[in-house]
């Protein structure tokens, strides 16, 4: 209510040193017909001028500022891989029949480009990711998750997140696995369906996790290079990674 008061008397302010003026013009140059036709003319045009500022300006800086939280959403995405995704992707792929294939494929270098990563991108949206833990290996997923999950709850208490859906999809996924996980006490009995039940759930999550690893570092590459070189060398993919600079 107040901020409204506040602008309605801006307003007519506004509006009265127009009258103000008009009036101060006429008394010196005693022209009222010039100033009424040019009044009108400005009238004339102020559908365009509308136009413009509420479709076309309001509309860049309305991308803009999308784009400006987008890149502070990153901030929080990079906390989420040096915190929990990167161990999460390491812990998952112990287990992965698949990782020496994965391992080869995901070994990003520094000169990887564009082509590479649309490459890379098109790989994880057409790949149906195996695993098959063992109860030792469960147990330890497990506890992971439940280590990490204050973390992963603070992170909800971001608002922007709302507008990253695909980031959102990744922490449902993750937060579902840990309660699957959490809900059973011992992986030693588990049936087989049940074990093919959990395999599935930890595919899902690993699916959400390598696309937006993999986004992740398509931004870092663009936006940060020096932090982009420190998660090559840390890359969970590679077996031999090190953050340790050689050359």
């Amino acid at each position: 209510m107040v901020r409204s008061s506040w602008r309605i008397y801006i307003g007519l302010i506004l509006v009265g040193m127009s009258i103000a003026l008009g009036l101060v013009h006429i008394a010196v140059f005693r022209n009222p017909k010039d100033l009424f036709f040019y009044l009108t003319l400005d009238i004339v045009f102020v559908p365009i001028q509308v136009l413009l500022v509420t479709l076309i300006i309001e509309k860049l800086l309305a991308e803009r500022e999308k784009q400006t939280m987008l890149n502070k959403l990153n901030m929080v995405i990079g906390a989420f891989f040096g915190e929990a995704g990167n161990d999460l992707l390491k812990a998952m792929l112990v287990f992965s029949p698949d990782f020496s294939t994965l391992s080869e494929r995901f070994r990003i270098s520094p000169q990887w480009a564009e082509q590479e990563y649309l490459a890379a991108k098109k790989f994880t949206a057409a790949g149906d990711f195996s695993f098959a833990p063992g109860p030792a290996q469960l147990k330890s997923l497990r506890n992971l998750l439940l280590a990490k999950r204050e973390f992963l709850l603070a992170l909800l208490e971001n608002p922007n997140l709302l507008e990253h859906e695909a980031f959102t999809d990744l922490l449902w996924a993750v937060f579902h696995l840990t309660e699957e996980l959490e809900a059973r006490g011992d992986f030693e009995t588990l049936p087989e369906t049940d074990l093919q039940h959990l395999e599935k759930d930890i595919s899902r999550a690993f699916s959400f996790l390598i696309r937006e690893w993999l986004a992740y570092l398509r931004h870092l590459r663009e936006a940060y290079p020096y932090i982009y070189s420190l998660e090559l060398r840390t890359n969970p993919f590679n077996p031999e990674a090190s953050p340790i600079v050689k050359s």
